[in-house]
């Protein structure tokens, strides 16, 4: 059995996945399995990957399901007891893999951990804001506010998922947002200090350009943990105050656009959390 278990979910993306499986078979570390799912692409992916058959698990989903559906594939179709993630229009730095397993050595008690990154918007590097800044270790209350934790750069314990569940497939974005929010409210997320994965965004087919607001579905995912009674009481506040400010910038937002039914909906919810009906 591999050691770790490399799952990159794409859709009409036939070069950049060829990309990125290169990426992962330049590894310093080699002890890895790849399993890629094309979400049912209708471009070239699946003659472009032809050549390395020998070196992946392909896996074609018969219908386009979203990314949460294709990762979750990939993690039931894998065997090894660490899971990595690599978006298809991102890639690997040759010593990513290695970091992380040595960080893991070394720290035991590790059941994830991510790295810095190169980011790249539209073909020119970029330099994140303050508020990107990666934290390590309990990271709870920093990511309420937005995700901080890049699905390329993460490496997880197998049996995570099967204390914390998968990737919310209901969930059209912001899927990666409530997984670290399930993960990080029961244990750290440590941080390697070192720019390990290319990150490329800007590009149209991304999710975070489909959408106007992600706070709507982060919205989603932090009343799902609240209800979940899995909370400390710290963790608990800090939730409530999170959701009430995400409720009410995007609930005046909607109000200014004329959605006023909407508006008035996200701006009460936080006052309705005590109800046991399904507020969604």
């Amino acid at each position: 059995m591999a050691a770790v278990s490399v799952i990159i979910p794409t859709f009409n993306r036939a070069e950049k996945a060829e990309r990125a499986v290169a990426s992962v078979l330049k590894q310093d570390f080699k002890d890895f399995e790849i399993v890629l799912v094309d979400d049912s692409s209708t471009d070239d992916t699946m003659q472009t990957l032809t050549r390395y058959r020998c070196s992946i698990k392909y896996i074609r989903l018969p219908v386009n399901r979203g990314v949460s559906a294709a990762r979750n594939t990939g993690i039931n179709s894998s065997a090894a007891p660490w899971i990595a993630f690599l978006d298809s229009d991102d890639y690997w730095l040759s010593q990513k893999l290695y970091a992380q397993m040595e960080f893991i050595d070394r720290n035991p008690e590790t059941v994830a951990c991510h790295t810095e990154e190169i980011w790249i918007r539209r073909g020119t590097r970029v330099n994140p804001k303050r508020k990107h800044r990666k934290p390590s270790g309990n990271i709870f209350q920093q990511s309420l506010r937005l995700c901080l934790v890049s699905p390329s750069s993460v490496i997880l314990k197998r049996s995570l998922f099967e204390e914390v569940g998968l990737f919310d497939e209901t969930l059209p974005a912001a899927e990666d947002y409530d997984l670290w929010l399930r993960i990080s409210c029961r244990y750290p997320i440590y941080l390697i200090d070192r720019e390990l994965v290319v990150k490329e965004g800007g590009h149209e087919d991304q999710l975070s350009q489909r959408f106007t607001s992600m706070d709507r579905f982060r919205i989603r995912a932090i009343v799902k943990l609240i209800k979940s009674g899995i909370l400390s009481s710290d963790q608990m506040t800090a939730a409530i105050e999170e959701l009430s400010i995400k409720c009410r910038i995007y609930g005046n937002g909607c109000v200014k656009r004329g959605r006023m039914e909407e508006g008035y909906f996200y701006l009460s919810l936080p006052e309705r959390l005590g109800s046991n009906g399904d507020i969604f």
